[in-house]
């Protein structure tokens, strides 16, 4: 049966609308027709509430006290995507941070299985390591790193019915291998990378099209070395993630580079970790106990481990610190994931035709109710 969703303000690639409904049939968006002149089927009245794309977050390292790393299976997945969907994200990308190929392995199992099972929101797979630079480890375990060796590159990318992600540092392989994952179907992101310039360079032209966490766990922009920084910002075709919570970047320092390069090849991202959705103020990882404070993870040592964000907060926060307003932040966090992720013609915006992934907003920007493949939260 058909949906009709009434009386709110649509967020359309054309702008917000006041003036339309959204009719929701077979998990897909049918039309969207002249608001109250075609109802169809059952009639959801929106309160005059904000309805926008669905949020698509390419980094969830864990949520409603579940680290992806340390429960490979489909129960916990749900467990992550169902912590995450209460701040609006209706499509992640499980993440496991550096482990042994052992456990990638189970990994990659359990995404296929949670698609198959049809787990809500579940879009594929973030492989975030073992073949990154231990001089930009950040909270990766470096005793996990590895080369990436040719035989590995089909263990990689054997997931079916889903993206693939595969974070590495150019430096610690070669283009070619780099265009042997791209051919095989994943997109290849640079992260926790202390690559040069021109090194960069090379692995953009063999296909590398996104950047992990922009600023963070990278070479940054020195004034006779650009680094990895630098390449990012001068590029202007691949996607780079940023994450907006105040403790990872200054605000200063994001506002710059959003000058640098078209605003649709930036997306937000969470990094979050099991605090999201979750009571407790600390959790473990790989040993180590990781306290939350004042919204931000530290280890014992003080250095960040991953965040205590959700993707809504991010939106908010990319208005109010980054100066955009609500168009800008949501596409940041639907249109442009959804295009890096080659997905733009199955989700990302409302537009007939596309999946029924949406989020409604009150007035203070909070989530009020969510929509994945058609079927509500509340």
């Amino acid at each position: 049966m058909a949906t009709t969703l009434t009386n709110g303000r649509v967020l359309t690639p054309a702008g917000l609308r006041d003036d339309i409904d959204v009719v929701i049939d077979g998990g897909r968006i049918a039309g969207l027709p002249p608001r109250g002149q075609t109802p169809q089927g059952q009639v959801v009245d929106l309160g005059g509430g904000t309805l926008v794309p669905g949020f698509i977050d390419t980094q969830v390292n864990g949520g409603g006290g579940v680290l992806f790393n340390d429960d490979t299976s489909v129960e916990a997945i749900a467990a992550i995507g169902a912590a995450h969907r209460r701040f609006g994200t209706t499509g992640f990308l499980p993440t496991l941070i550096s482990d042994d190929l052992e456990v990638i392995d189970r990994a990659i199992d359990a995404v296929e299985a949670a698609i198959q099972a049809g787990v809500p929101g579940v879009l594929g797979i973030h492989i975030e390591g073992p073949f990154l630079n231990v001089r930009r480890k950040g909270i990766h375990n470096a005793d996990k790193f590895r080369v990436l060796e040719d035989g590995q590159i089909q263990r990689l990318t054997r997931l079916k019915g889903g993206r693939t992600l595969i974070t590495l540092a150019p430096e610690k392989t070669t283009p070619e291998m780099i265009g042997k994952l791209v051919a095989a179907g994943a997109r290849v992101a640079a992260g926790h990378t202390d690559a040069d310039y021109a090194t960069m360079r090379a692995a953009f032209a063999a296909g590398i099209s996104g950047i992990t966490h922009l600023f963070n766990a990278m070479s940054p922009l020195q004034n006779r070395a650009p680094g990895v920084v630098g390449a990012a910002l001068e590029n202007q075709d691949a996607w780079c993630g940023i994450i907006v919570d105040g403790h990872h970047v200054d605000p200063v320092t994001l506002k710059l580079a959003l000058r640098c390069r078209p605003l649709d090849r930036f997306m937000l991202v969470t990094d979050a970790m099991p605090s999201v959705g979750a009571d407790s103020d600390h959790f473990i990882l790989q040993g180590r106990r990781i306290t939350v404070r004042n919204g931000a993870c530290h280890d014992e040592a003080g250095v960040l481990a991953g965040s205590d964000l959700d993707m809504i907060g991010a939106v908010r926060n990319a208005i109010d610190l980054l100066d955009l307003d609500l168009p800008q932040a949501v596409a940041m966090a639907s249109s442009s994931p959804a295009a890096f992720l080659n997905m733009a013609d199955t989700r990302g915006v409302i537009a007939p035709g596309l999946a029924a992934d949406l989020v409604l907003l009150d007035e203070g920007l909070q989530v009020a109710n969510s929509w994945i493949g058609g079927a509500p939260s509340a």
